[in-house]
């Protein structure tokens, strides 16, 4: 692949927040899904596993989960200064989730076990399962980049513990496995405008690290006000 032609697609890959119900053609999830199996991981443990939920009524309790996530995070957000409260939690939401039309959610798993495959050091360096945490997200990754190339849309919806053991009680999931993602797949609703991203001098620094750049805690305050500012009104194409 020509370096320009990953570029565009890193460009036209976006978080869809509605999608249409047009079913996903035959083989598609799996082509995705082959896609993320070639992730990497911290000494090849390919901790992922994926839950493909095509049914209408288990997708549909899946929704129900999220709605009373919804809820939780609406409270949690209300205790923010408004002015860095997150577009789409920051208001009380009414509806079903944006996720009930995608024919396809894929629940990613990962197996905290395969941990044990990174050297001894990294327990204890890295942070309590840095590595393995690293793994699930770029197996996530691949799984968005992928939709992106086969023109359709997909969406990052962070788990939390809640949901999770809510998740694994509908999909019987063994409890030694840990949830932090699904995503849901379809073609889009709607076509997304321009995402939002710094410039690239604003955040390469190079043989050392540019000082100049550096931005204090009001700066970085004052960049979170301005974001929400940009994405109040486009909040589905980050």
């Amino acid at each position: 692949m020509e370096i320009d032609n990953l570029l565009e697609l890193a460009r036209k890959r976006r978080c869809i927040r509605r999608f249409k119900p047009d079913p996903i053609p035959d083989g598609h999830v799996e082509k995705i899904l082959e896609v993320a199996r070639w992730a990497m991981s911290g000494a090849n443990g390919q901790p992922w596993e994926f839950v493909v939920v095509r049914n209408q009524e288990t997708r549909e309790k899946i929704v129900d989960l999220l709605a009373e996530h919804r809820k939780r995070t609406h409270l949690m957000e209300s205790t923010r200064i408004e002015a860095l409260r997150h577009p789409g939690a920051g208001a009380p939401r009414t509806g079903p989730p944006y996720v009930k039309d995608a024919p396809v959610i894929i629940v990613v798993c990962g197996d905290p076990r395969t941990f044990q495959a990174t050297v001894l050091d990294t327990h204890f360096s890295s942070g309590e399962g840095a590595t393995f945490h690293m793994n699930i997200g770029n197996a996530t990754h691949m799984i968005h980049l992928a939709a992106a190339a086969l023109g359709l849309g997909s969406q990052w919806v962070s788990v939390t513990r809640p949901m999770e053991r809510g998740l694994k009680e509908l999909l019987h999931i063994p409890e030694m496995l840990r949830i932090f993602v699904m995503v849901p797949i379809g073609y889009r609703g709607y076509e997304p405008g321009i995402s939002y991203r710094r410039e690239l001098n604003e955040i390469v620094h190079y043989d050392s690290y540019d000082s100049g750049k550096y931005r204090s805690d009001e700066d970085v305050i004052a960049f979170l006000a301005e974001l929400r500012k940009r994405t109040t009104g486009s909040y589905r194409t980050h």
